[in-house]
């Protein structure tokens, strides 16, 4: 019905850059807010940003100043920049988006199935 994909994940050195990028598609109606989370082995999922239908943006104190979040409405994807990279981003980073589907009652959310980003040090 609804599916989230993402792609961009994968190994880069501290200091270096990755792009994550997420689709979504299927008989949705209209998507609200949408979201990166990740999760560290051993850890907890962690919200790491989220951006607003209207653009309106928040961080993660750890990442703030280093990853941008921005979407494309018209193609209902959303994008993580990831800059200056460091061994603790690592996780498998999540798309998430809050959206009510074609002909639906209600709003909720959906994930992505997850890609992996790796940080050497």
């Amino acid at each position: 019905q609804v599916q989230l994909v993402e792609s961009g994940g994968g190994l880069v050195q501290a200091g270096g850059s990755l792009r994550l990028s997420c689709a979504a598609s299927g008989s949705i109606f209209r998507i609200n807010a949408m979201a990166w989370y990740r999760q560290a082995p051993g850890k907890q999922r962690e919200l790491v940003a989220t951006i607003t239908s209207g653009g309106s943006t928040n961080y993660v104190d750890s990442v703030k100043g280093r990853f941008t979040i921005s979407r494309d409405n018209a193609k209902n994807t959303v994008i993580l920049q990831m800059n200056s990279l460091k061994p603790e981003d690592t996780a498998v980073y999540y798309c998430n988006a809050n959206l009510r589907v074609v002909m639906g009652l209600r709003v909720r959310d959906y994930w992505g199935q997850g890609t992996q980003v790796t940080v050497s040090s």
